[in-house]
């Protein structure tokens, strides 16, 4: 009989989602069966890959996003009392799951809800310290409060220099959790080929902000003389490919196309997402970055690694065609090998 483990990871975008499938992988090839929770376009996305494992819908967040930056924080924090409830039901529902399925074991991806006190709980997240301006005191307090509740903290990151999450993951004086740095996670491999296409626009992330930065982009990339792939990040029910003259339009991409665009791209445009970092960091790419407005942690990975000369970056109102001639004057992101011990990872279950 296979140890069954629960994979929850957080419906933002579809970042968390996909950071979850080498993980995945690597319980199934450990013999362990994985039930997946989550719920939105990142259930969606895993249901696309994973067709024959066993889903489940979770509550939902269920966050309304600013089309401001000035206001993106402050509406988050309206929305704390609705998080909360959202977190208190989903303590609900893990329970319900823990019986029916006789789950031995928990991976949380930022699912501050999904854990019990009766079986290890592990919590992934490149954040032990939540950045919010002038409160990110305050909401590290009580992300804390959420992640001491876990036996183990799994960071996605390299331990020591260089890395790619710089204080969000490694400035964590006074945690009381076990952490483990288990390296990035990336469910793409490199090839090398010679780039079909000179600009690859990769969309994810919440509304509005992605569609505003969508036709943003669109506007700016639709008269452009090169070979362009825009990818969407739309994840609907069917797969739509477009095309006009030398700009070619996916929905979305699962991941062997994605793998394969990346790779035959010479440079992309994407949110400085952390996930979206590990992955192009993965296969050594040329980027620039657009931090979504207001997201602090995404502004924060941006400037750390335009200051670090390796991915320019820029506001979303700054942003024009000439700004991509500042790449040449960076090194890019340094492919990695990470190879992570899933026995060893696995050995808590």
């Amino acid at each position: 009989m296979k140890k069954q483990i629960l994979v929850a990871p957080l419906n933002w975008g579809i970042g968390h989602a996909t950071r979850c499938i080498p993980i995945i992988n690597g319980l199934i090839n450990e013999g362990f069966e994985p039930i997946i929770a989550s719920d939105g376009q990142a259930l969606q996305l895993l249901k696309k890959e994973f067709k024959t494992l066993v889903f489940i819908e979770l509550p939902s967040y269920n966050i309304k996003y600013s089309k401001t930056k000035k206001r993106f924080k402050w509406i988050m924090f309206w929305q704390l009392p609705k998080i909360k409830k959202a977190i208190k039901d989903e303590r609900q529902a893990v329970k319900k799951i823990i019986q029916d399925y006789t789950i031995k074991g928990i991976i949380s991806d930022n699912r501050l809800g999904v854990y019990s006190k009766k079986i290890p709980s592990v919590f992934i997240t490149h954040q032990l310290n939540v950045l919010s301006g002038s409160t990110t005191r305050v909401s590290t307090f009580f992300h804390d409060r959420y992640l001491n509740k876990f036996n183990e903290c799994w960071i996605p990151d390299f331990e020591n220099e260089p890395n790619l999450s710089g204080k969000l993951g490694h400035d964590f004086k006074n945690k009381k959790l076990k952490i483990k740095y288990i390296g990035p996670l990336s469910r793409l491999k490199k090839i090398d080929t010679k780039p079909k296409y000179d600009i690859l626009v990769l969309l994810s992330g919440p509304e509005p902000q992605r569609t505003i930065l969508e036709k943003k982009l669109m506007k700016e990339l639709v008269n452009n003389k090169k070979s362009i792939l825009f990818v969407k990040g739309k994840i609907e029910s069917e797969h739509t490919i477009t095309h006009d003259n030398l700009l070619t339009i996916y929905n979305f991409m699962q991941t062997k196309e994605l793998q394969n665009a990346i790779n035959n791209s010479e440079i992309i445009i994407s949110r400085s997402g952390y996930t979206t970092i590990m992955d192009l960091a993965k296969l050594g790419k040329r980027a620039f970055f657009i931090p979504t407005p207001g997201q602090s942690e995404q502004e924060y990975l941006a400037k750390y690694l335009d200051d670090k000369k390796m991915v320019p970056s820029c506001n979303q109102d700054e942003f024009s065609l000439k700004q991509l001639n500042r790449i040449t004057d960076y090194s890019g992101l340094n492919s990695f090998t990470n190879v992570i011990n899933f026995k060893d990872l696995f050995r808590l279950f």
